[in-house]
């Protein structure tokens, strides 16, 4: 798979320069999906941008995700009539939108999506994530049909959580590519 055609979704505020997203987009130019306004995320705008640019490219994608990421999967998946363009999902440390301090702070994201993705899709959840408790990143990955990976106490799965460049996550990555 060509790495033009591997999508970074990161999440609320982006993914910095320590962050295995980054990282990866470094080391093997995968591809971010910049998003207008990472700060005050519209769920629309945030789908309609995924949208353009699974469009631009002319082969199927693999979308790596993380935190409001896997949200954004989830919705895009649930609307779009090009879902066959995408190959697979690694889904990694979604964040829970519908906690009430998240929800005040970005209302366009809830209720989450909880409809079977159409493509293959492996969910990597700590039981430590600050974000969403380990169960709800289990039914998340239930109600979208991901394989569930229990990831331990691993926090957020962030350059905070210190993965480094996650070589292990690039492991399941690569194996979702294998065609």
């Amino acid at each position: 798979m060509k790495p033009q055609n591997v999508l970074l979704l990161p999440g609320w505020e982006n993914s910095g320069p320590k962050h295995w997203q980054s990282l990866w987009e470094q080391r093997h130019g995968y591809v971010r999906v910049e998003q207008h306004d990472w700060m005050k995320p519209l769920r629309g705008d945030w789908v309609a941008r995924l949208e353009d640019v699974i469009l631009s490219r002319s082969e199927p994608v693999v979308l790596v995700a993380h935190s409001l990421g896997c949200i954004l999967t989830a919705a895009w998946a649930a609307h779009s009539r090009n879902t066959h363009r995408v190959k697979a999902a690694l889904l990694v440390a979604p964040g829970d939108v519908e906690r009430p301090e998240i929800r005040e702070q970005i209302p366009s994201w809830s209720p989450i999506e909880l409809r079977a993705l159409p493509f293959t899709s492996v969910l990597p959840g700590s039981r430590t994530d600050p974000y969403c408790e380990f169960e709800r990143a289990r039914l998340f990955a239930h109600a979208w049909g991901a394989q569930f990976m229990d990831y331990g106490d691993c926090g957020h799965i962030n350059a905070d959580s210190g993965t480094a460049s996650w070589p292990e996550g690039h492991v399941l990555l690569q194996d979702l590519m294998k065609d």
